[in-house]
């Protein structure tokens, strides 16, 4: 049976879930959210060490300033309401990518955050927010080019955001895209992959068990026979 440590999220499909409903995109992001909260209490229940959900990507900048604007001032008012909660289920919060261009409330809130969470050790949570893979591998190499000694696999891992974390053994994206857009490329060189058609927010704790038991089910060979 495969040891299973860490999933990993696309989230995809909210916007295209809230204009189906002819309520809008940021319908569609508010109930994510919704399914984010479900996954994390499966994933407590289930005793999965570290979760990981693909927020917003260094391209989603590209979006709708308005949307823009929606999905951090949601981020923003969700931990200022539910840090205590967050806190009490014993959740450690993590940030991956780059922060330094939110506004000083996001900052601040992420900050306290992720300050109020660092000792937890229940789940990891990671939010992939400002995230982009290829600026990542780019930043480690940047911070090794001053090394003299030959530049090695584990030393670059070292330096991505997820430098002391164990790769995703499972990788699902909702949405019906079969692609990575630009998410944890170095992190998923061997993880499973499931790619569903169901939006975001019809995703539920049962896709998660069942994607689990097909995980624990299958071999894996990491290059060996």
């Amino acid at each position: 049976m495969n040891k299973l440590n860490h999933i990993a999220f696309i989230m995809d499909g909210n916007g295209r879930w809230g204009k189906k409903r002819k309520r809008g995109r940021n319908y569609g992001h508010l109930q994510g959210v919704k399914v984010v909260e479900k996954i994390v209490q499966s994933s407590l229940r289930l005793k999965i060490p570290i979760i990981t959900f693909y927020v917003f990507s260094t391209e989603n900048w590209k979006r709708p300033k308005a949307e823009v604007n929606f999905l951090f001032n949601l981020i923003g008012s969700y931990f200022k309401k539910e840090i205590k909660n967050v806190v009490k289920n014993g959740i450690k919060i993590n940030i991956l990518g780059r922060t330094s261009s939110f506004s000083t409330p996001l900052k601040k809130i992420l900050k306290n955050t992720i300050k109020k969470t660092e000792k937890n050790k229940k789940l990891i949570v990671n939010l992939a927010l400002n995230y982009g893979s290829k600026n990542e591998i780019k930043n480690a190499f940047n911070k090794l080019k001053g090394n003299r000694s030959l530049i090695s696999e584990s030393k670059i891992t070292k330096h991505l955001y997820t430098g002391k974390l164990p790769d995703p053994d499972i990788l699902i994206r909702t949405g019906g895209q079969k692609r990575l857009s630009n998410f944890m490329l170095w992190q998923l060189a061997y993880s499973e992959l499931y790619f569903l058609d169901k939006l975001w927010p019809d995703f539920n704790s049962s896709d998660l068990r069942r994607i689990i038991k097909n995980y624990r089910s299958i071999r894996r060979n990491f290059g060996k026979i």
